[in-house]
Parts: structure tokens; sequence; C-alpha cells
């Protein structure tokens, strides 16, 4: 007979009551329990009134953040039924606040088209909130029920206010049990609304911050297609944009482009007013619709010989900014993140709607055409020269360990998963990052200069800079669509450069090569940035390290007097030595070191064309509107 302790029984088998799930594995539910989970509880009751907007019944939604850090929402919408569920036995208001999976998003009757999808939204808000109350305003009645940490703290409360309108108010505070910070960012909060009201024509948007006293109202008649123009607003376009919208078996598919001067691509795609981050279905109707058109076109007018070769997707995608949104009865997502779209169907009746629409507009818009053509072609042409270049690096060694760059020191650990690839500034501070590290799994690329400017270079260009050549190879896991991730040779890739203006130029430079080129390295969390220390401050014996003029300020409010005090500023870190750089900014134990994430990559893509493209005007704005966030500036 085995021991009692290694028997498994029924009795061993957890069955969690309620919401209880949620609170124990809220990553499941909303990504993660940091800044960004936090924001999501946000817009999963924004996008139940969004989804009201979308089905008619509303086009007012109200964002409060109130002085404790709770937040309101509320809308003109119809208000959440309060009839007794047949189900439950609860009222519809509280089995949609307790219950997983109910909602009246099921149901093609109640919403045709709706973002969220699993009816799991508002009770996992609640679930994860310490407090939370909701009110409903219809038939002339006022309709209110409190919660706790997803229970109902009460019953459903009735009064008569006689008012004629209708509505549902959310207010919550979120579990500081399950949020290490609760903090909620207004410029975060204000990209997504923004977006939200560019994807719902007609709806008005007023968020408020009573922290601050900030507000902000959006309201964009003319949606998505505005959307693209202020994507384009720091660039130089090529047409006006292009707009369609189209009905097709009870979906909704809408489509902007427009073209730009620059050499990237910028195409967002969302279903249901939920941006599917990592494409889908749509998608890739959408990206088949526009090089088959644009091809055909070329074809047709001769531009394209019968003897060239048609122009690839990325040919036609260069300098692209679309926005393809559709709405769709019943949407398949992948998670309840909703990153990616899986309906099958959505292929077809993206490509057919898009690819009629389009011909349709080439053959009006026969200046507009050819210009985009053009810039296709020329496209075409740089790519070939891109590819040429990459075929002659590879064959000299691109990827290959045997032929690694001269001036990188290696480590001796061989397992990529424990590996560090340090990118520093300039031989000076290569040479003490050289000496003072562990050769064990940390290696050196000392890079000499400013790295070249990839926001205004073609992928030709790129590849004959040495430094950047250097820095692929090193890697091993090539770039672009050819970027593999499993030939990584570092799964931690740390930028290391001064404190000083030059630094931080560096740093922007080898940020927008990573962000054009290596996407992927910065969303699975491998590249990074360390925090070399700006003061060595010694009291007597003691001597002490501090990361800004606030932390070195408030030691020195500590001591009682100020003899015996050397303090020591450093410009770069070729000023330290070995041991000074391994102990402050080396060491695993004792380090800093920054996780760099793109949490929203249109902004991110908005803000590398600021500060990094040809137009000089919006980079003067930048740093006008943001003069005042500067810290620890050297000159």
């Amino acid at each position: 007979m085995p021991e009692t302790k290694n028997r498994y029984t029924a009795a061993d088998i957890q069955v969690l009551e309620g919401l209880e799930a949620v609170r124990r594995r809220p990553s499941m539910y909303i990504g993660s329990t940091d800044e960004r989970g936090l924001h999501h509880l946000v817009y999963e009751i924004v996008d139940n009134s969004i989804d009201e907007a979308m089905a008619g019944f509303c086009d007012r939604i109200d964002i409060v953040i109130m002085p404790d850090g709770s937040v309101r929402v509320s809308d003109n919408g119809r208000g959440i039924p309060i009839d007794k569920h047949p189900r439950t036995g609860k009222s519809a208001l509280e089995t949609v606040m307790t219950y997983l999976h109910a909602g009246g998003k099921f149901d093609s009757q109640a919403y045709k088209v709706s973002g969220g999808l699993h009816g799991v939204g508002a009770a996992v808000v609640n679930a994860l909130s310490s407090k939370m109350s909701v009110e409903v305003t219809r038939d002339g009645k006022l309709y209110r029920q409190d919660y706790e940490r997803g229970k109902a703290a009460g019953q459903l409360k009735v009064s008569s206010n006689g008012a004629s309108q209708t509505g549902t108010t959310t207010w919550f505070l979120p579990d500081t049990d399950i949020f290490g910070e609760t903090q909620f960012n207004f410029s975060t909060l204000t990209e997504r609304f923004r977006e939200m009201a560019f994807l719902t024509k007609g709806i008005w948007i007023h968020f408020l911050d009573e922290r601050s006293g900030q507000r902000i109202t959006y309201y964009f008649e003319g949606g998505i297609k505005s959307f693209v123009r202020r994507l384009n607003k720091d660039r130089g376009t090529v047409h006006e944009p292009f707009y369609m919208e189209r009905g097709v078996e009870g979906s909704i598919v809408e489509v902007a482009i427009q073209y730009n001067d620059s050499f990237n691509e910028s195409t967002f795609a969302f279903a249901n007013c939920i941006h599917t981050i990592d494409g889908g279905t749509h998608l890739t109707g959408f990206r088949s619709a526009l090089t088959r058109v644009l091809n055909d076109y070329a074809r047709r007018q001769k531009i394209l010989k019968d003897n060239d070769p048609n122009l690839s997707g990325e040919d036609t995608r260069e300098g692209l900014v679309a926005v393809v949104s559709v709405k769709l009865p019943e949407p398949q997502f992948e998670g309840q993140t909703k990153t990616r779209l899986g309906n099958a169907e959505m292929k077809g009746i993206v490509e057919s709607a898009l690819g009629e629409e389009l011909g349709t507009w080439l053959e009006e818009h026969p200046s507009d055409a050819r210009r985009i053509i053009e810039k296709c072609l020329t496209a075409q042409r740089a790519r070939d020269a891109a590819r040429k270049a990459r075929d002659l690096v590879i064959k000299k060694g691109f990827m290959d360990d045997s032929v690694l760059p001269g001036k990188l020191a290696d480590c001796s650990e061989r397992n990529p998963e424990v590996r560090e690839l340090y990118l520093v500034e300039g031989p000076s501070a290569g040479g003490s990052a050289k000496e003072g590290r562990d050769r064990r799994f940390q290696a050196i690329l000392p890079l000499r200069g400013k790295i070249l400017n990839v926001e205004k270079a073609r992928p030709d260009k790129m590849l004959a800079h040495e430094e950047i050549k250097a820095i692929i190879t090193a890697l091993g896991a090539g770039f672009g669509e050819d970027l593999d991730l499993a030939k990584l040779r570092y799964h931690r890739v740390i930028i290391m450069t001064d404190a000083d203006v030059d630094g931080a130029h560096i740093r922007t430079l080898l940020l927008t090569f990573f962000f054009r080129y290596m996407r992927d390295l910065i969303e699975r969390g491998h590249l990074y940035i360390a925090q070399p220390p700006l003061y060595r401050v010694q009291y007597r014996r003691d001597v002490r390290w501090f990361y800004s003029d606030k932390e070195r300020d408030a030691y020195l409010s500590k001591l009682k007097d100020g003899k015996g005090v050397t303090i020591q500023r450093y410009k770069g870190l070729g000023e330290m030595n070995p041991n000074q750089l391994w102990e402050t900014t080396m060491d695993p134990d004792i380090r800093t070191v920054l996780s760099v994430n793109v949490e929203d990559a249109m902004r991110a893509d908005t803000i590398f064309t600021q500060l990094m493209g040809e137009e000089v005007a919006p980079r003067k704005s930048f740093i006008q509107s943001h003069y005042d966030q500067v810290r620890n500036l050297d000159v």
C-alpha cells in the first residue's frame, strides 16, 4: 500500500468558487499584474461602452481617474439589464459582474458586433478590485450594487429618479494585493482612448484625471481616415488617403491607406475595436489584396513590362501607413488578451472588398496611383541592392560563429540563455568593461562613434555600416523578416553608454535600429539598458554610488556636516576603473538594468519618426514639449 502522502484522490482536486480562479491566476485574464495589466482593467470596462456605441446605442463615454486612484467609467448606452436571470436566479447585473462567461456578447440579437467575446471583462475587473460599484439607469429608475473582490457586497438597490436617459456607470478600485503598483498613467490611457475614438465614428470620449486636473476630449468624424492622417502627420506623404467602408455578409470592413516617403511600414489591424497586435486573417487578406491590386494596375498601365518581376509584398508596403478595421458578429480571438484574429472567412472578405474598392480608386486617381507604383518600384530596386549586400555579407560569414567580429570579446559559456552581450560606447569604456566583466557569461562589443541612423537609410546602406554589421553578426539571429531568435547567441543584449548627451544619442540610435530591424528581440524581453552611476560619494571611509541628483542630495542632507565629503561626477564609463564598472553596473547581484519594452507600437513608431526622421519641425516640437522632463542633462 503506498504511503498516504503519495495518494491522489478526489480530495486533492481544488474547486475554485466564483471568481477565485481570476484572483489566483490574474495573468491568464489580463496578461500581467504590472502597469500593463493595471491599465487593462480600464480598457475592459471602456470596451463594454464601446460595444454599446458600435451597436448604435451610445455616443458618449466619460472616464475619470479619482484622487484615490480609483476609476469611474460612464456611458449613455442602454444600461446593463437588471431583471432576474433565468439560470442564476440573480439579477442580470449581478450575473454579469460575478460570473465568468456571462454577458450579452453571446447573444447576436443583443450585440451584432462586440469586442468582449468571452463575457469575462467586467467580472475580471470586479475580481481584481478591492471595491467596485455599478449604477444602471433605465426605465426611469436608478439601480446600484456594490462588490468586494468579485463578490456582491449587498443586494441590488433601486431608487426612482424619474430620469429619461439610460446608461451604466462603473466605479472600481484596483486591489493592491494583486497589483504591486496602482498608479494609472494619463498618457498611456489617452493613447488608447484616442485609438478607440478613431475606430468608432461619432463617439465622444471625455477623459479627466482628477489627480492632476488634466483633461482631454476625443471625437473624430473621419474615423480611421483621420487616424491615418495623424499617423502620417510628421512625415512627407505621397498622396491623399484612400478610404473604404463596405458591409459584407454581416461584417463591416474599413480600410484607410496613405504612403509616405519613409522606408518603414506602419500597418495596424483591429477587430471590433480591439487592437490585434499579432494580426490575423483580416491582416492577411489586406496584404494579399494590396500586393495583387498594385501589380495588376502596374501591368495594365504598362508601368511593369512583360519581362519585369512582380512587386513583392515588401515592395508594396515600404512607406505604407494603413489601418485595417473589421467588425464581425462572432470574432474568434486567440486568448482573452485578443492579440490575433482567427476567423478564416475574414481573409476572403477583406481581400475581396479591398481588392474591388482599391482597384476602382486607382483607376479614378491615376496621378496618385502612379506615385504609389513609382514608390513601390523604388523600394523594389533598393531591396534588390540590399539583398545583394546581404548575400555578400552572409557569404563572408554574416551569421557564422567561426567568423565573429574581431573586436568582440566573447564569453566561455555556450548556453545562450545565460550569455550576455554588452554593446559599449567607445574603446575606452570597452577596455574597462572587458577587464571588469565576468568572462564566463559576459561578452563585450565596443562600438566606435555614433551608429547609422537607420530611420533615414535603406537596408542596403544599413548593411554597409560596419558597427551595425558587427552587431548583427555577433547576435547571429539575422534581421528584419529573416530574424530567427532561435539562433540568438545571447539572451541578454545590454546597451551601455555614457550618461551624457552623446551617450543618450547613441542609445537612441541603437534603440531605433532594434525597433526597426529586430523588434521581436524587444518584444521577447531580450533587450536591456545598463544604468551606470552618475556620482561616487565618499564620506570619510564610506563610499557610495548614486544614479541621480535626487539620490545624491538625499544622502548628503543626512550627513551631520559636509566635512570629509568627496564627490566625483562620472561623465563617461571610461572614467571608471574595471572594478568600479563591475561593482556598479555589471555585477548581476548589484546592478540595475532597465528592460526595454514596446508597450504601444503606434506610440513608439511615432516617437522614433519624430526623433530620428527627416523632418526637423516634429523633433523641435517634441523637445519643446518635453524639455521640463529632462533629467541629468550634461552639455
